[in-house]
């Protein structure tokens, strides 16, 4: 196990010195002796890693004369290729947006590589890895758990380095925040919603969020907002966070608890499909939605129309979304000079409203 780490150390300080251009193309990296009294591991270990690296492309070796940095970029500018990085691909949201980008890189005569982390930071590390590899001339890419403490930002050096222009979209990391992205106003968004049941006359509003990403810690920002705004205190006996591995589970599952320990009237999800799954648990206990409590949703998605019970959610402009992305990222690849506020850009939400919720 103990050599496995060490293995796994000289494998990712390599790497980051790669990507972050510490180690550049064609040049030499230390020899076997060198790495194995500077880690303090056998040079058999040595080989491992340099294998690894090798096997990933980022090194390779000459006989006679030793191992050396690949240029792993390949890179002219003129592929065709945009990648498309999202947390997932084929249900919810998802596809509308990447419509929306394709709608607009098909008339630039653009071929998109899309990829797909599941919202897991290693998943992405790897995606990106792997495009870095590729011939493409551009990247609109999703944060995966973007409220993390972000350590992929060799990659986007590295990107800017060769001069392939990224967007984000749905979300941006810590730190990153000067670079060009296409957001919702979450905020807004969480306070609009949670306003609304306040003027149907609900007082005790639970709230369910996701923790690992920027959106859940902005809609709740929201939700609290309205609280203080219309002098309801904000009770954190009434509030859910859940992390990615635990959607399918935990919110279900918190929300029977919840209904037995707490008086409450009305739940503000984190999500359309959040909020489906709260109605799932709530009538598990015999409560019904809205007559008893009033849930809201949130993105507007096939889910919240076409529900037993239509939800009352929040407009995500998914699809314009894609195409406002798209657009920006074709203006950075032709070297448009393109102004502060329209690099940054924040879409405004809108209220819809259906039969989930009720007055009081």
């Amino acid at each position: 196990m103990e050599k496995q780490m060490k293995c796994a150390k000289l494998v990712e300080d390599l790497k980051h010195q790669i990507m972050s251009g510490e180690i550049r193309p064609g040049d030499k990296i230390s020899s076997e002796n060198v790495l194995a009294r500077e880690y303090d591991i056998s040079r058999q270990t040595v080989r491992k890693a340099i294998d690894i690296l090798r096997n990933e492309g980022f090194l390779y070796a000459e006989h006679g004369r030793g191992t050396f940095c690949s240029d792993m970029i390949k890179q002219n500018g003129n592929s065709g290729n945009i990648a498309v990085v999202m947390t997932y691909l084929s249900d919810y949201i998802f596809p509308h947006i990447i419509r929306g980008i394709d709608e607009v890189l098909e008339k630039e005569e653009y071929s998109i590589l899309l990829k797909s982390t599941h919202n897991y930071r290693k998943v992405e590390a790897k995606c990106l890895e792997e495009l870095l590899k590729k011939n493409i001339d551009g990247l609109i890419i999703e944060p995966s758990k973007s409220q993390i403490a972000f350590k992929n930002h060799d990659v986007f050096a590295m990107l800017e380095r060769y001069h392939v222009p990224f967007v984000f979209v749905q979300g941006v990391y810590h730190g990153m925040e000067d670079k060009p992205y296409v957001l919702l106003d979450d905020e807004k968004g969480g306070y609009l919603i949670t306003k609304h049941l306040i003027e149907q006359g609900h007082r005790r509003i639970a709230g369910v969020f996701k923790s690992d990403d920027r959106q859940g810690q902005n809609r709740h920002k929201g939700y609290v907002r309205a609280l203080q705004e219309a002098g309801i205190w904000y009770d954190p006996a009434l509030v859910v966070w859940y992390h990615t591995e635990d959607m399918y589970t935990l919110p279900y599952e918190m929300m029977q608890d919840m209904v037995h320990r707490e008086q409450i009237d009305a739940v503000v999800a984190y999500n359309d499909r959040i909020a489906i799954d709260v109605i799932n648990a709530l009538e598990e206990e015999g409560l019904h939605v809205p007559d008893d409590i009033s849930v809201t949703g949130f993105d507007d998605s096939e889910f919240a129309k076409n529900f037993k019970v239509p939800l009352t959610t929040i407009c995500h402009p998914q699809s314009k979304i894609g195409v406002v992305a798209a657009e920006l990222l074709i203006k950075l690849m032709k070297g448009y000079s393109v102004d502060e506020d329209k690099m940054h850009i924040i879409m405004e939400p809108e209220l819809v409203i259906r039969n989930s919720t009720k007055k009081k």
